[in-house]
């Protein structure tokens, strides 16, 4: 019993700490962002802030382009996002349940363009978006995203999809749904989790990317907030009160995206399950 509990104190001790080791970047970042550029300059940094100034938020709002690169950004994410859903899910489901010549070697695709580096494939990209007159246009960009998040939406979708039994389409069906029916009101409720968490990661993915972002939009006013994020390192040095503010306001979008998917994320297993 007390080596039980011993083992159990351990194990806690030991998770509040990697809990912390992990939680400390974002704590420096939001401390930061409220002290004075002058402040994080000098050799003895206080971690909890002496003085609290708002001058940093304020500076990094009314630097030139943000809400121009906020745009372009949700325009490109949230797009990406949706294609890339839409495109999984209607993928997934024969790739789950219907049993067709190539179908192994189809998946073996969808595994190796998932684990393909971003970087290789830059310049087929480029060179195609070029070729089709893309370059500096934002649907460019959605594309690119679209097509990076869409093999690990399928693959994940798959394992959903495979996670519901078969006999809850049999059972439609047999009360007169067709296959599209018994999809649209068995499986698509079902796997309501299975979409928050791969829109989760697309999210995400699609969020902080910053190489596509630089090189395919030339003009300023059509790069996304992580290329905005940049401009804060200049030849004459860092604002680094400016770029702390403004890291918490590019993370905000992401962080309120994940806190609403994050509640229908748990209801939606109960809620999925009585659907239908």
């Amino acid at each position: 019993m007390n080596k039980t509990r011993g083992q159990r104190i351990t194990l806690n001790t030991a998770g509040v700490l990697v809990a912390l080791v992990f939680a400390f970047p974002t704590y420096w970042l939001l401390t930061s962002a409220f002290k004075p550029s002058t402040a994080m300059l000098t050799p003895d940094y206080d971690l909890i802030p002496l003085s609290v100034t708002f001058d940093n938020f304020v500076s990094a709002w009314a630097k030139p382009g943000f809400l121009t690169h906020l745009t372009n950004s949700l325009i490109v994410t949230v797009g990406a996002v949706l294609l890339s859903l839409v495109a999984g899910v209607l993928a997934a489901f024969p790739l789950a349940r219907l049993r067709f010549r190539g179908r192994k070697g189809f998946l073996l695709l969808v595994l190796i363009a998932q684990m393909a580096p971003m970087e290789a494939l830059f310049i087929p990209m480029f060179l195609l978006m070029q070729d089709a007159g893309l370059l500096n246009k934002l649907p460019s960009l959605l594309l690119v995203y679209f097509a990076i998040t869409l093999p690990f939406t399928v693959w994940t979708l798959r394992g959903f999809v495979q996670g519901i039994p078969y006999e809850l389409e049999e059972a439609a069906m047999v009360d007169g749904c067709g296959r599209f029916g018994a999809f649209r009101r068995v499986v698509l409720p079902l796997l309501g989790p299975g979409i928050v968490a791969t829109s989760v990661f697309a999210f995400i993915t699609a969020w902080n990317e910053f190489l596509y972002a630089l090189v395919f939009m030339r003009d300023k006013d059509k790069q996304t907030l992580p290329v905005w994020l940049s401009t804060f390192r200049t030849v004459f040095g860092t604002d680094w009160g400016g770029i702390m503010a403004a890291s918490v306001m590019y993370s905000l979008p992401a962080l309120i995206f994940f806190l609403i998917v994050q509640r229908k994320l748990v209801s939606g297993a109960t809620a999925g399950a009585l659907k239908g």
